[in-house]
């Protein structure tokens, strides 16, 4: 879409943005502020709804419509709004222990149903709001306040969920590369139906470094796997490094020159068939080995609000319109004294 052209100022609401000092929250809202305007979007077709969480102070600080809803529930609200109104630019604002616990059934028939709009995760693998207690992302044996002895509970992985509910869009970005973010961001918003971004973002309070070993500037290049459609997948300061398929059709780190570069896996965002996304996804066991990072699927399908609109429309053909009053006081019916 197109309107009067904009600037970051524009998008930013007149509220202080109010998270802890350092917070990877205040990188994230400055990639969207910057993004928006370049995608020409207009702030009066724009709502951001969040759920409960630090993440969730979002809408308060974008100059657009927002909300801020229920716990976990955010998917369901924008379901309702982006069928309603698709003529809006829907966004979700979650954070790990929102979208993956409380709202885990929420997100996932959401990216089944294939609803027209950009989920984005925040994932800083602790819950914050609430001063630290372990969440549905954190690794096993993590020592929190309600895990004094370690964690117990296996993670979820955000991106593997989402792929197995057959997400239409699934990438990964970070909060320490802007540029990546915007692109990430970009990529979301001009896909039709359901688009899930994780966000590695760091808490500096209650989990600080949690990505530092793939993210941080003196690692990136050599754990950072940049995926970038019909292109070999390389990676390292120089490209020397490259996946490879086996034989057995699980994925492995080659040496460039040892293998050639027509060795490598080309990736294909467009795959109709999520299987190669899932095993990329699942391809770092945890965010301290050469973790993949972009847009790992990008498929057409139509979203469920054009799918209900031609429904509707088949229905009002064949029948006619309906009588509301009738429908109704239709079937079994019963008075209450």
């Amino acid at each position: 879409m197109t309107g009067t052209a904009t600037t970051r100022k524009d998008w930013a609401s007149d509220q202080e943005a109010r998270w802890c000092p350092g917070c990877g929250d205040y990188a994230i809202l400055a990639a969207m502020q910057l993004v928006l305007p370049e995608l020409g979007a207009k702030r009066e077709n724009t709502v951001f709804v969040s759920g409960i969480g630090c993440a969730a102070r979002f809408p308060y600080y974008m100059n657009t419509y927002g909300m801020h809803s229920i716990h976990g529930r955010a998917p369901a609200i924008a379901t309702g709004l982006a069928l309603a109104r698709p003529d809006l630019d829907v966004w979700v604002i979650s954070g790990d222990g929102d979208a993956l616990s409380i709202g885990g059934n929420h997100l996932i028939h959401a990216l089944r149903r294939n609803v027209n709009f950009t989920i984005l995760m925040f994932n800083n693998e602790i819950y914050g709001l609430t001063k630290g207690q372990f969440s549905p992302t954190s690794e096993v044996g993590k020592v929190t306040k309600s895990s004094p002895f370690g964690s117990l509970d296996t993670p979820f992985n955000p991106l593997s969920v989402a792929l197995g509910a057959e997400a239409s869009f699934v990438a990964r970005t970070h909060d320490l590369d802007r540029k990546h973010m915007m692109e990430v961001f970009r990529r979301a918003y001009e896909h039709e139906g359901s688009a899930f971004v994780e966000i590695y973002q760091n808490c500096n309070v209650f989990n600080d470094g949690a990505f530092e070993r793939v993210s941080g500037k003196d690692s990136r290049a050599e754990m950072l796997i940049p995926l970038a459609h019909g292109k070999p997948i390389r990676f390292g300061a120089e490209g020397e490094h490259g996946v490879m398929v086996r034989p057995d059709g699980t994925l492995e780190i080659v040496e460039v020159a040892e293998v050639g570069e027509d060795a490598l896996l080309v990736h294909d965002e467009t795959r109709e068939n999520p299987a190669m996304a899932f095993m990329l996804s699942r391809f770092a066991r945890g965010p301290y080995e050469p973790t993949p990072i972009g847009v790992f699927r990008a498929v057409s399908r139509p979203h469920y609000g054009a799918l209900l609109q031609a429904q509707i429309e088949e229905v009002a053909r064949q029948k006619g319109t309906g009588d509301l009053a009738a429908l109704l006081r239709s079937g079994t019916t019963w008075t209450v004294a």
